[in-house]
Order: structure tokens, then sequence, then C-alpha cells
């Protein structure tokens, strides 16, 4: 480790059958894929059978973070929770979940590049990290408990500078739709079960270290400074939302909400955010209230401030205070998250009384989160609540349910967009109480299965948004056409991936996405402007190629895919370009090991076909063209019928997306009959062991 800055230098193994604690060196054997999914995906690929379910003892869970999570990098506190994930439909595959907060931070200080969990504890336990000393301890007086006792009770032990990432009584009673969470409101989605059929039901860490740079401190400063000069607001959109004194442009789908007049009215005493030019890099922090975004200008009244994870200074989640939500439900008066988070309690709902922007929708979100960050419930980016709006209103709950289930609910409330419904609705959920309970808590494919519903119905239905798998979409044609549809096939859940809708949806005039694109992949029509599509082209499977790293590199360097990349900054000195190097100009002076961006653009493409190779494993085939790389009906549909390459309509054409594939499958060097890694790919990025062990298996093309 002398020779290296950015790792801590070690990673834990916890095998919870039978205590044994162990570290390995993360040098040795991690450093040539970083950390994080890097880390995640090699030890599912050495350790974990084909065919392992997720609660299977013999599956792993691996908390793992980069060489940049605890060090000055903006936007550094990602976690990857790397597992076989359980909401995978019809067979569970590897995918991991992803919460930012500080727990990437303190696991750094403490020494630790990552936590490999592994075997189940014969009772509740969980696991205190303080530095060198790690041990497995009774949680029997935790279990039952929510996230929020959990975490203060670990937290009261630790001290205040720790650390809680837990599970609630959904992760405890083995909900597949369950997360873990630290930091309040900064949750993996999709792995609360993997951790609840271990025993497991906390992580406490606290670290009195610190992460060495390897580079000159004055220049890892300035580069710093640059980095945060890139910086947009929330998804990197760089243009306000509204005209500004310092903006050539705007767009009123921004995140960038900031402007003079607006205040944090609940913060004592209120503040102004301002027009926050973007020279301004102490007021980053200014231009985001994702609350005021969601929800509407009401939001601004009861906004104490922005809060976020470690080295971000952008802070996404907003603290609300609802005094009468406090008094109307008897739950707290302040809460905070984000985005799918933030609306959790309201999408349940298909009417709400004032409309989605009025009070009665603020309860609805104060209450979501007080109950779902509590119970550990993960709403899956909303296909949860999708899902139950079409299963009451098309009659599916009612058939479902004996008569004495389904009249136990007010079903006049839901009707009406009464928040205290939920009340109702999600215990049922965390504790696995009657057959709605039970079906909500599976995810979206393995729900249709049980209760008869054809998959094919459920698939080509755009209010569903669902995808292949049982996951929701995320970015997919909506925003960026071909590419967005080829992203969402390789993933066997929902993508997390934001690289190519952070570019799409930044706000910038089509004409300078187009220059900057040209630059950026090689030609302008690499970048359509949303809903006027052209057809597949060679530059656009470049980008979806370039998404996809980048993704998988901030996932293992611990960057934050949601804030990034910086392709484009708000600085129309610079033509409002941004920087594709700075992950690997981050990556080189932190931790020593010079490499340009080409070069680490080949460490994540070594990662991410590791996650392709599991999942031909695990399926036990090559042919992922056609049993695994599918778009949904919806896709090739429009409500109006508009064709394909119409302004206005997101409708994908079904020859265009095979075409597509055959272009993508050649810039990743896949096969292009079944979409499977060659032997020489396989070679080409030092995983011949890895080609070799799916040739055994008669699984290379």
């Amino acid at each position: 480790m002398k020779n290296y800055g950015g790792w801590a230098g070690e990673v834990l193994r916890v095998d919870l059958s039978t205590g044994r604690i162990s570290k390995e060196d993360t040098i040795e054997r991690y450093r040539d894929i970083l950390g994080g999914t890097g880390i995640g995906y090699r030890v599912l690929w050495d350790e974990v059978p084909a065919g392992t379910v997720p609660l299977d003892p013999e599956n792993k869970m691996i908390f793992a973070v980069g060489p940049l999570a605890g060090t000055g990098a903006p936007c550094n506190g990602r976690t990857a929770v790397t597992t076989i994930f359980p909401t995978c439909w019809p067979k569970p595959l590897v995918a991991s979940g992803h919460m930012g907060g500080h727990f990437a931070a303190q696991l750094k200080y403490a020494g630790y590049d990552g936590i490999i969990i592994e075997g189940k504890a014969d009772r509740p336990v969980w696991l205190s990290i303080r530095d060198n000393l790690v041990e497995i301890k009774d949680a029997r007086p935790l279990w039952g408990q929510g996230i929020r006792r959990t975490s203060l009770e670990i937290s009261q032990e630790l001290g205040p500078r720790s650390v809680v990432a837990s599970i609630g009584q959904a992760g405890e009673n083995l909900i597949p739709m369950s997360v873990v969470m630290n930091s309040v409101s900064h949750s993996a989605g999709g792995v609360g079960s993997v951790m609840g059929s271990k025993n497991l039901k906390a992580i406490g860490v606290v670290g009195s270290g610190s992460i060495p740079i390897a580079g000159d401190k004055a220049q890892w400063e300035r580069l710093i400074k640059h980095h945060l000069s890139l910086l947009g607001a929330n998804n990197n959109h760089v243009v306000p939302s509204t005209p500004q004194p310092w903006s050539e442009y705007y767009h009123p789908k921004s995140r960038w909400v900031a402007s003079s007049g607006l205040k944090w009215e609940s913060a004592d005493p209120p503040v102004e955010v301002g027009t926050c030019d973007p020279h301004d890099l102490n007021r980053i922090a200014y231009r985001t209230n994702i609350a005021a975004y969601l929800l509407g200008p009401q939001a601004w009244r009861h906004t104490v401030r922005g809060n976020g994870c470690t080295g971000c200074p952008i802070c996404c989640h907003t603290m609300l205070k609802v005094p009468g939500a406090a008094a109307k439900y008897g739950i707290r008066g302040v809460g905070q998250n984000t985005c799918a988070g933030l609306l959790f309690g309201t999408t349940f709902f298909k009417n709400m009384s004032g409309g989605f922007r009025g009070q009665r929708s603020l309860e609805a979100c104060m209450v979501g989160m007080y109950l779902a960050d509590d119970f550990g419930i993960w709403c899956a980016y909303g296909q949860l609540q999708r899902d139950f709006v079409k299963l009451f209103y098309k009659g599916y709950i009612k058939k479902a349910l004996g008569s004495r289930e389904y009249e136990s609910f007010s079903w006049d409330k839901y009707d009406k967009g009464d928040p205290s419904f939920l009340f109702e609705l999600l215990p049922k959920i965390a504790y696995k109480r009657g057959e709605l309970g039970e079906a909500l808590g599976l995810g979206t494919g393995y729900l249709l299965e049980r209760w008869g519903i054809e998959e094919a119905e459920w698939s080509k239905d755009p209010d569903t948004r669902y995808w292949k798998m049982g996951h929701a979409r995320h970015h997919s044609s909506e925003d960026d056409g071909q590419c967005g549809v080829l992203i969402n096939m390789q993933y066997n859940r929902d993508s997390q991936c934001h690289s190519h809708s952070n570019f799409s949806r930044n706000g910038l005039p089509i004409a300078v996405q187009k220059r900057i694109a040209a630059e950026v992949w090689g030609s302008p029509d690499a970048q359509d402007a949303v809903a006027d599509y052209t057809p597949m082209n060679v530059y656009k499977a470049r980008k979806a190629k370039w998404a996809i790293l980048r993704k998988e590199l901030h996932d293992s360097l611990s960057l934050c895919n949601w804030m990034g990349p910086w392709i484009a900054s708000p600085l129309k000195e610079l033509g409002y370009r941004g920087d594709d190097s700075i992950e690997s100009k981050l990556y080189s002076l932190s931790t020593g090991d010079q490499k340009d961006r080409k070069d680490l653009d080949r460490v994540a493409e070594k990662i991410f076909t590791i996650h392709r190779a599991l999942t031909i494993r695990d399926m036990g085939t090559t042919d992922m063209r056609t049993q695994h790389d599918k778009a949904p009906g919806w896709a090739f549909d429009d409500p109006e019928d508009h064709p394909p390459f119409t302004k206005g309509t997101i409708r994908m054409d079904r020859a265009d997306i095979e075409e597509a594939k055959d272009m993508f499958y050649a810039e990743m060097g896949w096969d292009r009959t079944t979409g499977a890694p060659t032997a020489e790919t396989f070679s080409r990025l030092g995983l011949k062991d890895v080609g070799d062990t799916l040739a055994k298996r008669d699984l290379l093309p």
C-alpha cells in the first residue's frame, strides 16, 4: 500500500456461520477492478456457485467502495451492494443496489475498501467496526425494530461520527422489495431481504483514519476546484429552469431551480437561494431543491435545507418541515429524501385532493417517507406504486383477495387520496401480512406469476412502465431513444444508469448538445433531441457503450452516476463543455496509478464484462440477444399510432432496435448472433480465466 493512495488497503471478510473475521489485501487482489461493483462482480464470479438463489447462505453480499470514496473528490459517497438479486424474474441473477450517504467514507476511514458477508448467523446479529476492532454482536434486542431506532441504538454505542447501514422489518421478513439504508434516507434498493436472510440486522462503522493522496496536494486541490466548476444541479442539469441574469439559456424542466427571491422558508432564519452564478462555487448547494421541482412552489415554504452525501455540494435530498403532517398523522414533522423516495407516498394514489402539487400530496410524501424509510420498503423507482394503482383500478386486487381481506381495507379513503390509507397498506407489506401484503412485496414479475396475470399484458402497458425481468424502466426511450433502450436491456434490474439521460436532459439547446456529442462520440448524430429520434447509427452505439462504462466506472470508483458524468458544464466560456477525463485525472492523482481516459474505460469494460459473464453463466445460455436483451411491447407502440422517427413520439422501430443491437455488440466485441462476449474479448480484457470457465460449460459463442 505504501506505493498507492486512494485505497484503504484491506477488504473485510465476515463469515456469519462460523463467526470468523478475516482480512485480505485490496491491492493484491482487487486493484485491477478498482472497487465497488468491480469487487462485487469478481467475488460472485469466483465464490458463488451458479444457480445460487438470493436467500441461500451460499449467496454473498459485497459492500464495496472505490479509491475515491472518502477523498475530496466531489460526489464520492456511493457504496455498491452486490449480490444475487431477489426481485429479478423469472430467475435470480447478479445485480447491485447503491446507496449514498456517509457509509462509504466511514468504511474507508476505518481502513476497509469493502466487506464480504457470507454464511448465516444462528441468531440476529449486527456487525460493529471500529477501525481494527471488528465484532459480531447480538442484535436480538434490535430485531423487530425499524431502521430509525436501530440506527439510533447503534450510533449511541459507536459514537456520533458513526454510520449505520440497517434493514427494517421488511428486510427481516425477507421481503424482496426491501432496502438497506444509512444516513437517514440513503438506501440500496432490493437487497434488504438478502441481509435479513443472513440474520444480519445492521453494520455500524466508525473510523479514525484518513485517505492518503499519492499526488501533489496543490495539484489535487486545483483538480477538485476544476471538477466543482463543471457541476450543474441535480442530474447535472447545467442551465437554470427560469431566466437568470448570468445565463444564456434556460429550460423549464431543469432541476436547477434556484432564483432570486426563492427561500428555504422553514430554515431558521430563512435562507434566500439567489441566482447562483455558476462561478460561485460556494453556492452550488442552493441550485437544487428536488422537492420544489417535484411538488411545485409550495415546497419552498416547507424547505429547511438540502442534504447529501460525503463530498457532494449538490445536496439532492431536500429536508422538509411540515408541522401539519405531524399533527394530523402522528408522525415526525421533519423528513428528507430525493426523487422516487420523496414521492413514495404520493404515487400510490391516482386521485389526490388539491392535485399532486397540493397540500394533501405533500402530506402523503411525509407519511410515505416516514413509513417506508423506517420499515425499509423499496419502491423500485415507483414500480411498486404504479403496479398498485393498476391492480386496484383494473380489479385485480379484488379478484385475488378473499372478501374478508379485501373488505378490511378502507378503499374509500384510498380512492379519495387520503394519506392515512398508507398506515393500512405499508405495514402489511413490511410484515408480509395477508395476500396483498405478501404479493406486493415480491416485485412485479413474481407478483404477476402468483396472481396468474399475463406478463405480456403488463409489459406492453406504458402506464406500468414495466421492463424485462420485473423491473421499472430507467431512462430508456423516453429520454434517449435507442441508447436508452440498449442500456435498459443490459441489466438484471432497472439499469440505474444516468450517464446518457443526464446529458440528454441537461437543458442545453440541441445544437449545443450535438456539438459536444461530436467531440465525445465522433459525430453530432450521436445525439437526438428528446422525442425527435432518428434511425440508429454507429455513433449512438458508441454513446450507449460509453454510458454503461461510465456507470460501472462511477460505481467502482465511488462517484455518483446520478450527478455525473461531466461532459457538459454550465460555463459559457468553455462552450458548455465539461471534461470526459475527470474520472481518470482524479483516479491517477489520488492513487498514483497513472491511467488515462482510455485506460480507465478499459477497466470499466472489464468490470461490465464480468457482469455479462455472470448473467450468461446463471442463465445457462449464450443467447443473450433473444433471451435477455429484450424490450417491452410498449416501446414499439404509440397511443396515437404515430410512426417511429416522428417528432413527438418515443416509439421505437423493431427492425431498428435489432440493428442497434448489432452495432452495440460490435462496439463491445460481442458475438452478433448471440450477444455474448467472445473468447478474444475475454482475453483482451484480461479475463481469460472467465472465458475458459464459460468455454468448459459450452457457454462461449
